[in-house]
């Protein structure tokens, strides 16, 4: 044998242990340092809560801690910007949601990410249906007095918001659509401060997601006026649908999903989606997000196909939606 083909030989022999290694690392060695993961909204926001919960049951069937990295600005796409450029190792994960990976892309025409081409789906966390908010003051006893009142004056009154692109923005925007009403929006770097200004009476009413308010809402620290769904929520019982309140046209709920950054090797993906299914279906887990009111996936909606797949006709639909709304018009 001649040297240049034994020389041939043993770079072939190289290449194929070297991706041997890389596999049993992405395979079993994986994760070998702690995660983080991605929260592109403030502390103590629905997101952050949902990947708190699910992370700290992640991080016990992944045998390594998943830390939470909260990073604000622009509706969430700041953080989801920053989870695309991260390495594709598994180490870096994002809790998107229906803003960051549908809305944004109407919304940002300069976006700098793909929410359809520029992730691995792992899967979906929770979702979270949507209520009509105002502070514990405001002068109206039912949804169909706010909606009256709303508009009657809507040119004076202050709508918040997380941000242009998020949850809160997109669905207050949808009912300012229907209602054909344009609040001043006041916006904030999370559904957390915004909610905190809802509470302290800075501003009037606002959008948001169970998850963040059942507490606030039972205690009448804030007001409820309808849930957007087709059913009443166990975890706010008393609070009457959209349909039963008189404005059936608003139906909306809003997703937490898990994220990696495009590339990520299919082992890890693997991995990252059996933690989650675990963390899914640990009662404990299951209660805590009940408990908030959150709609947990089963069966089929698990899982990374079924989350490209929501993907992909979120963005369409929420393009629909905010073409029709015309945002800033």
């Amino acid at each position: 044998m001649s040297v240049r083909k034994l020389t041939a030989l043993l770079a072939a022999g190289c290449l194929l242990a070297s991706a041997g290694a890389a596999f049993a690392q992405g395979a079993n060695g994986y994760p070998a340092r702690p995660v983080t993961m991605i929260v592109p909204f403030a502390a103590g926001g629905p997101t952050d809560v949902v990947a708190r919960i699910v992370g700290d049951h992640m991080s016990k069937t992944l045998g390594q801690q998943i830390i939470i990295e909260n990073v604000t600005g622009a509706g969430g796409t700041t953080g989801a910007t920053r989870a695309k450029r991260a390495a594709n190792d598994g180490y870096t994960v994002i809790m998107g949601h229906m803003g960051t990976h549908a809305a944004a892309v109407p919304l940002y025409p300069n976006l700098a990410y793909d929410p359809v081409t520029d992730f691995e789906p792992i899967g979906v966390a929770a979702g979270t249906p949507i209520l009509i908010l105002a502070k514990k003051d405001f002068p109206a006893k039912d949804l169909s007095e706010f909606t009256k009142q709303l508009k009657a004056n809507s040119a004076t009154l202050n709508m918040a918001h997380a941000g242009v692109g998020s949850v809160s923005y997109t669905t207050c925007l949808l009912l300012g659509s229907i209602l054909d009403v344009k609040p001043t929006e006041v916006p904030y770097k999370g559904t957390g401060p915004a909610l905190n200004a809802l509470m302290a009476g800075q501003v009037d009413y606002m959008c948001d997601q169970i998850v963040n308010v059942v507490s606030q809402v039972q205690g009448g620290t804030i007001r409820a006026y309808a849930i957007a769904t087709e059913a009443r929520n166990p975890a706010l019982p008393d609070v009457p649908t959209t349909t039963e309140a008189g404005l059936p046209e608003y139906k909306v709920s809003a997703w937490n999903a898990v994220f990696a950054p495009k590339g990520t090797p299919q082992p890890v993906v693997d991995k990252l989606a059996d933690a989650l299914d675990k963390a899914l279906s640990d009662e404990t887990t299951r209660k805590r997000l009940l408990d908030l009111g959150s709609d947990l996936p089963e069966g089929d909606r698990r899982g990374p196909k079924a989350l490209g797949q929501l993907v992909k006709s979120e963005v369409e639909r929420w393009s629909k939606v905010i073409k029709a709304a015309g945002p800033g018009n």
